[in-house]
């Protein structure tokens, strides 16, 4: 780790708030602030005229820093400046960074790249929220949640949400149908190769795959299925599907390969399971919610995937 990141992971355990959202936006404009003007700072510099705030500090500026670095999603709304503490830390900030620099180690744009990826697991810590909206479709109700898994998936330098969201609400609706225990869960970053698997999930002679983007590779792990007498089922998200249907047409396997879009394949299910009951349709999704959390709990590392569920609705 080079010395501006070893004094800012110092700063956060001093400053704990620095990585609360309105102690972010303060690091943000300090730092964009100290790449326009000749070190060392002065604290005082970085007040308001009325001296009761960190200047340039709001909403705008800080999300001008962040769409620079292809981040859409809104911090703080008040861009922290009624975050109480804001002076004080832009102050103990001033003061680390005039350190770094007597020291000739500061380089100030590892500093503000350290600082967007503080922003990017804030985002991605946040994790998905479910709230069922009666007035929409079931569909759409799904689709909210993969929308918002899309949209940690880009603030967070490249891990893969949507796809363990898909691959765990497929293996949850699985459970649910057959009973738990008859599928094995395993991570979403496990490749099938190093444990010998079919695909995602095997159940009697049907391998599922589950994917976001649909690939060659995968057409060829579905030929090699169909030549050991499985049946190949890929389940994929919006474009995915004209996406595995194009591939399919340019091999040989068109009419011998299943693609299913994944919001159609859960929607259907939990109408099948409510009895086609509009009224029992919410608490059908939340039991399958209740167990992709379960699944993520015991296969993956990262907390953040576990979709936060309201109050459990009761049974009509």
């Amino acid at each position: 780790m080079n010395p501006t990141a070893n004094a800012l992971e110092s700063l956060c355990r001093q400053y704990p708030k620095f990585l609360k959202k309105g102690g972010l936006c303060v690091a943000l404009i300090v730092t964009e602030t100290a790449k326009s003007r000749e070190m060392p700072l002065t604290p005082e510099a970085l007040r308001t005229g009325q001296r009761g705030q960190v200047a340039g500090l709001g909403k705008a500026a800080v999300q001008r820093i962040l769409e620079a670095h292809g981040i859409a999603k809104v911090l703080a709304e008040e861009g922290g400046r009624t975050s109480r503490g804001s002076l004080g830390l832009m102050e103990a900030y001033v003061a680390s960074l005039n350190r770094l620099h007597a020291l000739g180690l500061l380089d100030l744009e590892e500093a503000l790249a350290w600082w967007i990826e503080k922003v990017r697991l804030h985002f991605a810590a946040e994790g998905p929220n479910f709230h069922f909206d009666p007035g929409k479709s079931l569909r759409a109700n799904i689709d909210d949640l993969l929308l918002q898994a899309k949209a940690m998936q880009a603030n967070a330098g490249g891990a893969n949400y949507l796809g363990a969201m898909l691959q765990h609400l497929v293996g949850a609706k699985l459970d649910v149908v057959l009973g738990v225990g008859k599928i094995q869960h395993y991570g979403s970053s496990v490749a099938d190769h190093s444990t010998d698997r079919p695909g995602d999930f095997q159940f009697e002679t049907v391998a599922i795959h589950v994917t976001t983007h649909p690939t060659e590779a995968l057409i060829r792990k579905c030929a090699s299925n169909l030549q050991r007498g499985l049946k190949p089922l890929i389940v994929t998200h919006g474009d995915g599907v004209n996406g595995a249907d194009f591939l399919l047409k340019n091999s040989a396997f068109e009419d011998r390969v299943d693609v299913l879009d994944v919001s159609q394949f859960l929607t259907a299910n939990v109408y099948e399971r409510s009895l086609f009951k509009a009224d029992v349709c919410r608490v059908t999704l939340f039991k399958l919610l209740e167990r992709y959390n379960e699944i993520v709990t015991s296969c993956e590392t990262d907390p953040s995937l576990r979709i936060k569920l309201g109050e459990r609705p009761s049974a009509a």
